[in-house]
């Protein structure tokens, strides 16, 4: 039967004994990690949130307490009275509390535990499926609870921060109006409003610039957001944002007080000093040099245009590309040792590998000391593939990996090509940080399937004021007063300045497709409070979840959160989503219709 801790308060947390410590007497609490019974001795490791300490059953141990001992079992939760000695083996150095042992004298069994389905440790090998459904057993090991303390700290220090720079915190609703335009809303049914439905917010982006329109000035909040999409390792339905605006900015001004806030960051966090002001790089730079708009800096392997050395070209594969008004590019994979980084089947599984990205292959030349070994080589003269050397500065082991295709599948293709090149390689320094703004992004992009300009980023992004003009005639061509802030090829923030001006606004709106009647339907509580005065305003939002990922080097965001969905937006530890009761559904006025029913 279990016990209670009446008469028995906690002193400490175990992980926080030294020998500091030492004669002094101490209640713990929490779990058993290990047991080892030596016959007259028997050890205890207790873990708690703090770390772990050895506590002991000595020789001279009361009968009463040692049976009871006898039968503490791993993850069974215990209290201990005790004495702190100096440990009378051999010290750990691998634990904060190695220098010491409680010798104990009183016993407490709270609560007993059946054997945990996975062992609680470290760096468990246990699977996904098998964690996301213990989740609660999960979260005790403590690389899980040092991933959670990171998140708690990244929080805090954004808090003082923006505090100490004049930001008030300032919630905004959770049940908003649904407004399509990018990302699937999550709805809520009013059971007050029959046939009305709320929208879960994708953003506070409406209400942060209502903000700034009320005279706030500074506004943050850390809040939570939600997106019906598709997801990935560092995507979530609900994931949460550090969210902010001010008043009276440009760009620059904007990046300038998030770098101090990176700065702040990093140095409490990692103790790393970061150089600002970051770098910044033009989205046109960035795709050409990297082939995506988040590029990591850790590494080479930049991308070369080709196109004008093969521009006469007979080699069918190359020539039908640029007739196309594609291009031909290409990435260098540098000798190590003096020898090719890939093997030819490894050179063929990179073929395949970027067949997901839309291209229909992968051309290859590996440079040797007195030949270079290629299968397109016959097709090309010597002059092209002299030029083709020259322009990636090959030398003897080097290898040039190609794609000739359309702009968007070369870039696609070749970006993620030297992200898994050096993944393979494993040429990544994990403990090295780069940091950079992406600037000068297209305010707009042609979406083949609506026919149509969508948005970028949103449609309250600002364009650059020589770009205005560029609306009527040249859309594609107009460029944002947008910037994304790029740590290690993620994207862990991203923000603009927004458009104040009602004028504007609706010719941004008329751009993307919407008649007047249709903006002013979704958009006409903005375009309305425009008429009284709006001053110039811009900020940003951190996705939280990615942000803690980078710092605590993980490879998903399901790692930093308490409670994560799996990739069909599900929970396996409560089962969510799931079905609700007849009654419930009635009271919204909601009938269900079967998917299949929906598919014809």
């Amino acid at each position: 039967m279990s016990e209670n801790i009446i008469g028995m308060k906690r002193t400490h947390r175990a992980g926080t004994l030294n020998a500091s410590n030492i004669g002094e007497e101490v209640v713990l609490m929490g779990w058993v990690q290990n047991y080892r019974n030596l016959g007259s001795l028997l050890f205890i490791d207790l873990r708690d949130v703090s770390g772990i300490c050895q506590v002991y059953f000595g020789e001279d141990c009361d009968k009463e307490i040692r049976e009871k001992a006898n039968t503490l079992r791993m993850e069974f939760v215990i209290a201990v009275r005790g004495t702190v000695q100096k440990r009378g083996g051999s010290i750990n150095p691998n634990l904060a509390t190695g220098e010491i042992e409680v010798l104990v004298s009183e016993l407490r069994i709270l609560s007993k535990s059946e054997t945990p389905p996975f062992a609680i440790e470290e760096n468990s090998d246990a699977n996904d499926a098998l964690r996301l459904k213990y989740r609660y057993l999960d979260l005790r090991r403590p690389d899980m609870q040092e991933a959670l303390k990171l998140r708690h700290r990244v929080a805090k220090i954004a808090r003082d921060y923006y505090d100490e720079n004049g930001f008030y915190e300032i919630e905004t609703p959770m049940l908003t109006k649904s407004t399509p335009e990018g990302a699937r809303d999550y709805l809520v049914p009013s059971r007050v409003h029959p046939n009305k439905f709320y929208a879960l917010p994708q953003s506070p982006q409406l209400y942060k610039q209502l903000l700034m329109l009320s005279g706030m000035d500074r506004y943050v909040q850390i809040t939570k957001c939600f997106r019906d999409e598709d997801l990935r390792a560092d995507r979530q339905p609900e994931f949460t944002q550090i969210d902010l605006e001010m008043s009276f900015v440009e760009a620059d001004d904007v990046m300038e007080m998030n770098e101090g806030f990176m700065k702040k960051l990093f140095k409490e966090v990692l103790d790393i000093d970061l150089k600002t002001p970051f770098v910044k790089m033009p989205y046109s730079e960035a795709m050409e040099r990297f082939g995506s708009d988040k590029p990591d800096l850790r590494f080479g392997y930049e991308i070369k245009d080709i196109s004008d050395v093969v521009a006469k070209s007979e080699f069918k594969v190359f020539a039908g590309a640029l007739e196309n008004g594609g291009s031909v590019r290409c990435i260098k994979i540098d000798a190590i040792d003096g020898k090719q980084a890939f093997s030819r089947k490894e050179i063929d599984s990179l073929g395949e590998f970027v067949k997901t990205y839309g291209a229909k292959g992968l051309a290859f030349m590996i440079i040797e000391e007195n030949e270079i070994r290629s299968s397109i080589t016959k097709f090309l003269t010597e002059a092209e593939i002299k030029g083709i050397v020259d322009r990636v500065e090959a030398k003897p082991g080097d290898e040039i990996l190609i794609v000739a295709d359309k702009n968007k599948v070369v870039f696609d293709s070749l970006g993620a090509l030297r992200c898994e090149a050096a993944k393979r390689l494993d040429v990544i320094d994990k403990d090295r940080y780069e940091l950079l703004w992406v600037v000068d992004f297209p305010l707009l992009e042609y979406d083949e399937e609506e026919n149509r300009y969508v948005a970028m980023h949103h449609p309250f992004t600002m364009p650059k004021d020589e770009d205005i003009e560029l609306l009527d005639k040249e859309p594609g061509k107009v460029r944002a007063k947008a910037y994304d802030l790029v740590i290690n090829g993620c994207e862990a923030g991203g923000g603009s300045i927004r458009i104040f001006n009602s004028d504007l606004q609706q010719k941004m709106f008329e751009t993307l497709g919407f008649s007047k009647e249709d903006a002013w339907e979704r958009f006409g509580f903005l375009m309305g409070a425009f008429k009284y005065g709006t001053p110039p305003h811009g900020g940003m939002a951190y996705g939280l979840d990615r942000l803690v990922m980078l710092l605590a080097k993980k490879d998903s965001i399901r790692d930093v959160i308490a409670f994560p969905k799996v990739q069909n937006a599900s929970e396996l530890m409560t089962e969510a989503p799931n079905v609700v009761d007849k009654k419930q559904l009635d009271e919204l006025y909601i009938s269900l219709v079967s998917p299949e029913k929906t598919e014809e």
